[in-house]
């Protein structure tokens, strides 16, 4: 059975909800002052402290403070924040992940001391250093719990299996499962996962990292692709009593909107991993409608981002109004014609370029 701590919780204070940190302090603390958090609140980390982004040492460090500070502050583990098991497991594949990522709490310990992963022989010796120097570092993530639960909510980093009784949930569910939302569970509670970016579910619908909220489902998905999507966000939900909002900052560029655009074509749509493979419908100058072979839909795709049948990597497909005077925030105007932008609502998606220039 994994590791649940039962909550009961004031009602009458606010509730904060974040996940997916991913090694981004700076991002994360941005968070913290948007949202205006104090110690009277009560602040749930869903997971992911660690790996993607270029600090996770003293992120972790910062969340220990956060914790240390306030016996309302939760935090629960993520599949990225258990990274050091496999090197304790002797899990030969962690080398080749270490040398691919240099974004790691492992490089970053490693980096800390002045070492390189060459100079040590085997797991058994790497292991043994990370233990000597960072051993409450890593007992303090040992020790997070897999989830909360509230008289209202479930709080766990990727899901819980579709069985009745949720907390028979193996932890591998529990930190890895992929796609949560579309499997479903039989809790009696809302559960609140991060973990899977919630723009993979939109293959369909306007382009969006904002939370994912389907009381009927009793599902909030709340992971905005910080760190992983070039237009990703870290998002915060925020519930007072039966009230639920959700805010978010992303760190990207805004401009202003020079010339209004009203785009009626319906166009929407997102492509994600793994549905990268397109047949080509319609080629236009700026555009090819593509059929998405995974999905069986149309979606528009910028040509430039269409190769050998393929859609090089994640990309909205979504086309957006904009009026003048509005701001907005720069994913992508390298292409030609149009710009990638995203709404102060979250929406992201194409305008013609003459809307900025």
């Amino acid at each position: 059975m994994i590791d649940v701590r039962e909550l009961k919780l004031d009602k009458n204070r606010r509730v904060i909800v974040t996940s997916d940190i991913h090694a981004n302090l700076p991002l994360f603390q941005e968070l913290l002052e948007k949202v205006n958090y104090t110690t009277e609140d009560y602040l749930f980390i869903n997971g992911d402290l660690c790996e993607k982004g270029p600090d996770s040492l003293s992120t972790v460090a910062f969340a220990r403070r956060l914790s240390a500070e306030s016996d309302r502050v939760f935090i629960t583990k993520g599949n990225c924040d258990v990274v050091h098991d496999y090197v304790f497991n002797h899990v030969e594949g962690i080398k080749n992940y270490m040398r691919q990522r240099k974004n790691s709490i492992l490089n970053e310990m490693l980096d800390r001391h002045g070492k390189t992963l060459d100079e040590f022989e085997t797991l058994q010796q790497l292991g043994d250093f990370y233990r000597s120097e960072f051993g409450d570092v890593l007992d303090w993530l040992d020790q997070l719990p897999i989830a909360f639960e509230t008289d209202d909510f479930i709080i766990i980093h990727a899901g819980v299996e579709d069985i009745l009784d949720w907390k028979e949930t193996s932890r591998e569910v529990a930190l890895y499962t992929p796609a949560f939302y579309e499997k479903g569970h039989q809790a009696d509670k809302t559960v609140i996962v991060g973990h899977w970016p919630v723009v993979n579910y939109r293959a369909n619908s306007v382009s969006s990292n904002s939370p994912l909220i389907d009381l009927e489902k009793r599902i909030i998905s709340i992971d905005g692709g910080n760190q992983i999507k070039s237009d990703g966000q870290l998002n915060a939900l925020l519930m007072t009593g039966e009230d639920i909002s959700y805010t978010y900052v992303d760190g990207l560029n805004e401009k202003t909107i020079l010339r209004s655009h009203t785009e009626d074509m319906g166009r929407v749509g997102t492509v994600t991993y793994p549905n990268y493979e397109v047949r080509i419908v319609q080629e236009d100058e700026f555009f090819t409608l593509c059929e998405n072979t995974n999905l069986g839909i149309e979606q528009w795709i910028k040509n430039e981002f269409i190769q050998d049948n393929q859609c090089k990597n994640d990309l909205s497909t979504s086309f957006l109004s904009v009026e003048k005077g509005e701001t907005v925030s720069i994913i992508d105007e390298r292409q030609a014609g149009y710009t990638l932008v995203k709404l102060r609502t979250g929406e992201v998606g194409w305008i013609p370029k003459n809307c900025l220039v």
